[in-house]
This record gives C-alpha cells, structure tokens and sequence, in this order.
C-alpha cells in the first residue's frame, strides 16, 4: 500500500511528485530537486505578501475541516510584540488515513519548507511538528531530515542567512487519536493530558503555551513551497469542477479495491474515475456496495451517490457526505454493514478522552448497543434508541470525536437499515462480538 506504483495519467503529480524516490529525502537531494528556493522566495517577503499569495491559491486545510489556509493565517494578531507558534499536526490518526505518512517518509523536506514559510507567514520563530507515536519510520526519516536542515543552516537562529530565526521541534505524540485535535494537540505538547479545550478563545488569541498559534496539517503545509514557485493562479487553476476547491488532493484508498494506495488527484476529478480507472474497481466478480470517503467520522455513500461525484469539497458536500481528510474507504457487496458501523463505534468509544459525559457515554452505549444487535438480542426499538443517542451525542461536546461515532450510525442506519432490521428479524446469523 502507498508508494511506490506507477503514475496513472489521471494523477497530477505536485506533492507526490518525488515519493518512492530515497534520494528525495536527503537535504542535499531535496536541494538537487529544487527544493528551498520557495523558502528563498519567502524570506525576501512580507507576511502579507505570503499570506495574500496563499489565499489567492485557494488552498483549503486539507486536515479535514477544509477551512481557506491564507485566512486562517491572516487571523494571527500583528505586531503584538508576543511569540508567535505554528502547530504541523502530524498525528494523523483517521481511520483509513495514511497520506501525510507519505509525505513524511518521501519528502520530509517539502514538509519543513512548508513549515518554516508559515512561520514566516505567522510572524513565528517556532514550528512544532506534533507526530504520530506509532509512526516510527517516519518520525525517524523526518527527525534526520530536520537536523540536516539545521546542519545547513536553511532553518536555526539564520535562516539561509537572512537574519532571521526559524526553530523546528519534532514531538511525538503517545498513540491517543484524541491528540490529532488542535486544542489536545496543544494540551499534548505542553506535558498536559490529551484533551481538547473549550473555544473560544481561538488558538490564534491564546494557544501553545497562551500564545497566538496556527495550527496546519502536513499536506496543507506542504503544498506551499509549489504555490509560491509556482504561483497562486497555477494552483487556483487546478480544479475540475467547483473553484472553490482549488489544487491537488491526495487520496488514501483502501478496502475492497484491487490497487489501494495513496493516490494525487486534482480537485474534481470524478469519484468514479478515482475508485474505478485509478484505483482498479473491485476485486473480480465483486460490486462497489459502499464508500466512506473521507476518513471514518463522515457520512458513508452508496454507489448511487458515487456515480456522479465530484471528488472535492462541494461535490461530496451536495451527496451529504464530506471529503475530510481524504481517507477514502471502498467496501464492496462482501461487507456486513452493521458489523463495520460496530468497529467504527468501537473505535471511538475506545479514543474518547472522556472528558465530556455525551460522549464518553455516548459512545460506549452506542458500541454496546451495536454488539447486542449483531449477536441477535437486539430490540425493535434499538433503531431508535441508537438515532437518539446520535442526536444526544451531535453538537454538544468540546470537540467532534462524539460527532465522529453518530455519523456512521445515522447515515447506516438510512442507507442500510435492511441489514439492521435482519438481525433483529433473526433473518441474518447472529455472530460472536464483544464480551
């Protein structure tokens, strides 16, 4: 899974342009691929200028809330005489996630570019790349890929010699998916238990530490370096449909398909294309019965609603779903649906850092719930007690985590409720979940 495999003509090669490349990885390989000259470019320019360059891309977070990056960075205060931090999260724990994973392990040094351009966008003199605990390869090619850094003196106290300091701290986090939300990702940094914290105020008003922070994914970050060499109308041209999704997206695909990986596509390109042409369709005599497109937390499609989708922000919004992070699940018409929505569940209730009564209730009943109804002891009334509990769990929490668990169960429930009703009819075998 993942890299490398050969470049489909349906791909656009920006930020996977070097990834099965070991030579990329290297300060002085990066150097030889053109790496650092948009950090050049950046250290010649204003704040401002960079910050208008990146919102004239249209680049949106592509983390999973999809939120423009050039004004997020523009909400960070001016000349408030106060340190400035940038947050990379890096911990990328989704469900069916792993394309910042590439970017780590290919081209860590895109990343730091990425990086050290946002501090200069923020007005920071430190980036903070939060990373997976589990992510052991990666953390060690991009550890070793930041003290080259240093060692050259492209980042430290003078930046390629201009006077001007960019610090780089790689954290590893301790294996708690709650961690990959920016406020618990901060709580993580600062020695503090893995919980998210009430907003506001925003991080941009008091963050890491109290002060002003900006908070990127990897992919976000590392798409800058091409948009600054590149220009802001080459980016904002990338689009196949609606522009306001603007660039390159890269796609994790895994499931039921015959070429899972990580896949680069240009905004829009159709998700049938995706599934189908890139990623090989399904495995033989199989049909495509379900897609969670962007990583666990959203809402699953049938192939109904495939058919005809627009693989970005707007066309997934408009058949319910959301492209979130990008970790796109395919399930073919092997997959017991209700068992799936239970492992989903399961996960959720495991991560919840039970902080908030809904969700850690929530979740937990809602597994046990779902148990129940696979080992057929479960009720008419289940349906609308599991749809209660969602409603109960949506909303009202610090953070998204208990929204993560009821969607799966709300859209399956609407999309698949013949295969709940089967177990509860007795018409399906019950199987041995849970304790």
């Amino acid at each position: 899974m993942g890299y490398p495999h050969p470049i489909h003509p349906k791909e656009t090669p920006v930020l996977s342009t070097h990834f099965g490349d070991p030579d990329a990885r290297s300060h002085a390989g990066w150097v030889a691929r053109g790496g650092y000259v948009a950090l050049q470019q950046a250290l010649g320019m204003t704040p401002e200028a960079i910050v208008d360059e990146v919102k004239a891309s249209g680049l949106r977070g592509r983390g999973g809330a999809g939120f423009p990056t050039g004004m997020k960075w523009s909400f960070m205060p001016k000349d408030d005489g106060r340190e400035h931090y940038l947050c990379c999260n890096a911990d990328e724990s989704e469900p069916g996630t792993f394309k910042d994973r590439e970017i780590l392990r290919w081209t860590p040094h895109a990343l730091i570019e990425g990086c050290a351009i946002g501090c200069l966008a923020i007005r920071a003199e430190t980036c903070v790349i939060f990373i997976r605990g589990e992510y052991t390869e990666p953390y060690r090619i991009l550890q070793a890929a930041v003290d080259e850094a240093y060692a050259a003196g492209t980042i430290g106290a003078n930046a390629m010699g201009s006077g001007k300091r960019i610090e780089m701290i790689v954290h590893r986090g301790a294996g708690a998916y709650i961690c990959g939300e920016e406020t618990a990702l901060m709580n993580a940094i600062e020695g503090k238990r893995g919980n998210p914290r009430i907003k506001p105020p925003f991080p941009a008003v008091a963050g890491l530490f109290g002060l002003p922070t900006t908070i990127n994914n990897v992919e976000t970050l590392a798409a800058v370096p091409a948009i600054l060499t590149r220009g802001a109308a080459w980016y904002a041209g990338l689009s196949l449909s609606s522009p306001k999704s603007t660039g390159t997206k890269l796609i994790s695909v895994c499931g039921h398909v015959q070429r899972p990986g990580t896949y680069e596509i240009t905004m829009g390109l159709p998700m049938q294309e995706l599934i189908f042409d890139l990623c090989g369709g399904m495995r033989p005599g199989r049909t495509l019965k379900a897609v969670i497109p962007g990583g666990s937390s959203v809402p699953i499609m049938t192939p109904e609603e495939v058919a005809d989708c627009a693989t970005d922000y707007e066309g997934i919004a408009a058949k319910g779903s959301l492209l979130g992070s990008g970790g796109m699940i395919v399930m073919d018409d092997t997959t017991d649906m209700v068992y799936q929505i239970m492992r989903l569940a399961r996960f959720y209730a495991h991560e919840s850092c039970a902080q908030c009564t809904n969700c850690r209730e929530g979740t937990a009943w809602t597994t046990k719930i779902l148990e129940r109804i696979l080992r057929g002891e479960g009720k008419a009334s289940d349906l609308d007690l599991l749809l209660d509990l969602a409603d109960n769990m949506t909303g009202k929490t610090i953070c998204v985590l208990s929204d993560s668990c009821a969607t799966p169960v709300v859209s399956g429930i609407a999309k698949f409720r013949d295969e709940f009703d089967a177990y509860l009819s007795g018409a399906r075998a019950p199987m041995t979940v849970g304790v």
